[in-house]
């Protein structure tokens, strides 16, 4: 199998509303990674009811902004107030989200970035998903029943070392520890769900971990592109609600 090379990972594009909802940017110096990070807390349209966070994580090459879509904030607005605060993450641009030579990014996503929005949003109930790179990162970091659910969309997985994109591990030895194909972690009772397109080339990988996790999967038509998650996030913010907005 040749390795998938991932150009881009964003969802987003131009929005022109927010739907009520408030986009705010704060920064945090991180001592994990050693780098100023900027950080993206939504709000959703007059926030009531009972609060929870969901935590989402960008593909390679993106950047938090990725997921702020007219699609984004129209699902938002049609949970009503069963919408999340939803924290979008920034790191290095090809993180991996996982502790390595560039900065130890699980710790940083779970002792820094998830505290910075617990701050904000004091709440014990958080999801975590992400796109791509991002699901792979989700589903690495959401085993051990800390979150209300976690979420895989087009998640970036591989069978070997050898398949992977390139700079997505640093070596042999860092896939390995990191290898959630191989060695599924336990992920409880926690609810996962997986989705993929069609003609994604990570479909057969993603496909096979969702049935070893016994995560909730769904194939779609489309590739890995942006235009399959804009079409499917309100779907996937429907979904975490389900288990986190109790």
């Amino acid at each position: 199998m040749l390795a998938i090379v991932l150009l881009a990972a964003g969802c987003g594009h131009a929005y022109n509303s927010t739907r009520g909802g408030d986009v705010e940017r704060f920064t945090i110096h991180s001592v994990w990674v050693h780098r100023d990070l900027h950080e993206i807390l939504v709000v959703p349209p007059a926030p009531r009811g009972r609060r929870w966070l969901l935590v989402l994580l960008h593909g390679a090459t993106g950047s938090p902004d990725d997921f702020l879509s007219q699609q984004f904030f129209d699902g938002l607005k049609r949970l009503g107030p069963r919408a999340p605060y939803v924290l979008l993450l920034d790191d290095d641009g090809d993180s991996y989200w996982h502790d390595r030579r560039t900065g130890r990014w699980a710790k940083e996503v779970l002792l820094e970035a998830i505290p910075a929005g617990i701050d904000r949003v004091p709440t014990k109930r958080i999801a975590i998903g992400g796109i791509s790179m991002g699901g792979y990162g989700a589903l690495h970091l959401g085993a051990g029943g800390t979150f209300c659910a976690v979420g895989g969309h087009s998640p970036a997985l591989w069978r070997s070392g050898g398949d992977t994109a390139p700079g997505a591990f640093d070596d042999a030895a860092d896939f390995a520890r990191n290898d959630i194909v191989n060695h599924p972690p336990d992920y409880g009772k926690t609810p996962v769900w997986i989705d993929v397109g069609a003609s994604d080339g990570f479909r057969p990988v993603a496909v096979q971990y969702a049935h070893e996790i016994h995560a909730q999967l769904h194939v779609w038509p489309g590739g890995h592109e942006g235009s399959y998650w804009r079409a499917h996030i309100a779907q996937y913010l429907r979904w975490y609600a389900r288990y986190c907005s109790r």
